[in-house]
């Protein structure tokens, strides 16, 4: 029997609370949270700024290993997981909804997603971490000990990342963003490599009419219960934190 990774994986597509519930998640069990949207959007910000063309394998593989990405827990527990670029801070500049289409794209080359795999994974070979995006339970971790799908519908999805922009100040067309996220949502089923999809093995909640509470408690509810005998010291002793 394969052994199974102290890693709780958190996969589906934007809009559906990953971040905010993958923060809660790790928060209460005192587990690191690895937020792995942000480094493809991280990435997709460097090729942005440099003119980098994705279909140039040579320049990708120069630019590539040119990025260091460091990532940093919010201040509270609502922010964004803070993110250093080579140094540089690009928190706010990487949580646009422009960026974020540029980061499906980016994370559809190969050689983009070979880096970052290999990054997540060994940010993950100690355990201990609660991971979100789109293929972490089924590509980064396919061993994680518990994998959760989240969805919800498009218009509801759209409305939330509204509101969240408009919270920042910022102008957002309820419109537009549901046809970007509709776009997003296709482009990331679609893709060849490492398509958006339910792992087998995973649980799925629809977040449409739960609040992030209540979906952050389901969540918990089934880690919780569901912990068995293991030699993993941080699986078996799986707890809330404090």
């Amino acid at each position: 029997m394969i052994e199974s990774q102290a890693v709780i994986a958190i996969d589906g597509p934007s809009g559906v609370g990953k971040s905010t519930i993958s923060r809660k998640i790790a928060r209460a069990l005192g587990f690191t949270y690895l937020d792995t949207g942000a480094m493809y959007r991280a990435v997709g910000l460097f090729l942005q700024w440099n003119r980098i063309d994705l279909c140039d394998d040579q320049a990708m593989r120069t630019s590539l290993a040119k990025i260091q990405i460091q990532l940093l827990p919010g201040k509270n527990e609502d922010d964004d997981t803070g993110v250093l670029l080579n140094g540089e801070d690009v928190s706010g500049a990487i949580r646009t909804p422009e960026m974020a289409m540029i980061a499906s794209k980016v994370s559809a080359n190969p050689l983009v997603r070979e880096k970052l795999t290999a990054l997540q994974r060994e940010l993950g070979n100690s355990g201990g971490v609660v991971a979100e995006g789109r293929d972490t339970g089924t590509v980064v971790f396919p061993r994680a000990r518990f994998k959760f799908f989240l969805d919800a519908r498009p218009e509801e999805r759209a409305r939330r990342r509204v509101r969240q922009l408009r919270m920042r100040g910022e102008t957002a067309d309820e419109q537009e963003i549901l046809e970007m996220t509709l776009l997003r949502d296709k482009n990331d089923r679609e893709r060849a490599i490492a398509p958006l999809r339910q792992a087998e093995d995973a649980r799925i909640i629809d977040t449409t009419s739960r609040s992030i509470d209540e979906v952050a408690r389901l969540v918990l509810e089934v880690v919780l219960e569901e912990r068995t005998e293991t030699t993993d010291p941080r699986e078996d002793h799986i707890q809330p934190a404090g």
